[in-house]
């Protein structure tokens, strides 16, 4: 039901376009994929959602767990139809919420236990659990219980971490049995090269349809987030796709594409929509600014999405000086076309030999601005 063929490579650098084939559909790499936490990328409908030309989306089983749970997407048909996406899904595992919700939780060899955030009644998430969770939900990728330590934890905490991670992905294999899904292992590590090649290794052992890179963006500076990559990619299995996990930018997905990394996703572009800023040419706009007022310009006429084509920079200024939830939704709509589109950029100039040259700028430590 799973695979993954690379299509073409850049004869300078390890970009590839690739075809990550799904019981809900192909997804082709290298790709941004949206984030729909609770089952719904925030403030679109899913007719919205196909129209920024998404192809992969995810949500979040922590979340998903105490709100509606999981037996309810499950009574539903799984979170496919829950949610009315007919595409592929993959679901986080609560990993992240283990960094992310490090005051609400304790954790131990055995799993983490939470405090809920919404009653603060205690959940106690094994490897186990994570597992049977996604696997009621439905979603064709599900992930590994990891452990993500922040980035300034100490070497030993680090270490602990990562053989904790790889304790938990072996429970994970054992615990997952649907034919289905496909269960993608997670690498840590921290900053520290020797424990993230270990990892690397040890991920990869098992074979797993893909691997993703955890432990990153998560407060450490964005030259060493690069060089991760930069290490890890190259250990990685060829004929699998490789996700790197919470990652939206524009510099920080080039530079990833160029070291063989197929797969993203970020809340970024949504939540800087329902902020009321856009991205446009690799920049951030606060369509709040004065600026806008007058300016009855599309808001990018490189784009096609909906808030491009039919509506102006003023009319958009409007919207969000008075809060119309209206604009909140066409800058999400416009941030995700934003992202997606250059992923497809990025796709489209590896497989017209020109990658090299069209997004060098990117592939530098500091990335030069680029206008696309």
């Amino acid at each position: 039901m799973f695979s993954f063929e690379v299509k073409a490579k850049c004869p300078t650098t390890r970009a590839r376009v690739g075809c990550f084939t799904t019981p809900h559909g192909v997804v082709a790499t290298p790709r941004f994929m949206p984030v729909g936490t609770l089952g719904t990328v925030k403030g679109l409908t899913t007719d919205q959602l196909l129209e920024t030309q998404a192809q992969m989306i995810l949500s979040n089983t922590f979340h998903l767990h105490l709100q509606p749970g999981e037996n309810v997407v499950a009574e539903a048909g799984g979170i496919h139809k829950f949610m009315s996406w007919d595409g592929p899904i993959l679901t986080d595992s609560g990993g992240f919420q283990v960094f992310s919700l490090a005051g609400l939780n304790q954790i131990s060899d055995k799993g983490v236990v939470f405090r809920s955030p919404r009653d603060g009644r205690e959940i106690n998430l094994t490897p186990e659990a994570a597992i049977e969770i996604q696997m009621k939900l439905g979603a064709d990728v599900v992930m590994a219980f990891d452990q993500c330590p922040p980035y300034r934890a100490n070497e030993n905490d680090v270490r602990e971490a990562s053989k904790r991670t790889h304790e938990w992905l072996q429970r994970c294999v054992k615990a997952h049995s649907r034919e289905d899904q496909a269960l993608f292992g997670i690498i840590q590590g921290g900053c520290f090269p020797h424990l993230r090649e270990e990892s690397a290794k040890f991920v990869a052992g098992f074979d797993l349809p893909g691997i993703a890179i955890g432990g990153v963006s998560v407060g450490e500076p964005q030259s060493e987030m690069h060089q991760v990559v930069r290490q890890l990619a190259p250990l990685l299995p060829d004929d699998r796709p490789r996700y790197l996990m919470g990652i939206g930018t524009l510099p920080e997905m080039a530079v990833a594409v160029a070291n063989g990394i197929d797969l993203f996703d970020c809340v970024l572009p949504t939540r800087l929509g329902r902020h009321g800023t856009a991205l446009v040419g690799g920049e951030r706009w606060n369509l709040r600014n004065a600026r806008f007022r007058n300016d009855h310009t599309p808001l990018d006429s490189s784009c096609r999405c909906k808030a491009c084509r039919r509506h102006t920079r003023a009319y958009l200024h409007h919207l969000i000086r008075n809060e119309e939830l209206l604009g909140l939704t066409l800058l999400s709509i416009h941030n995700l076309t934003h992202l997606i589109r250059f992923t497809s950029s990025m796709a489209s100039a590896i497989l017209d030999g020109c990658f090299s040259e069209d997004f060098a700028p990117w592939h530098r430590a500091s990335p030069a601005h680029y206008t696309w």
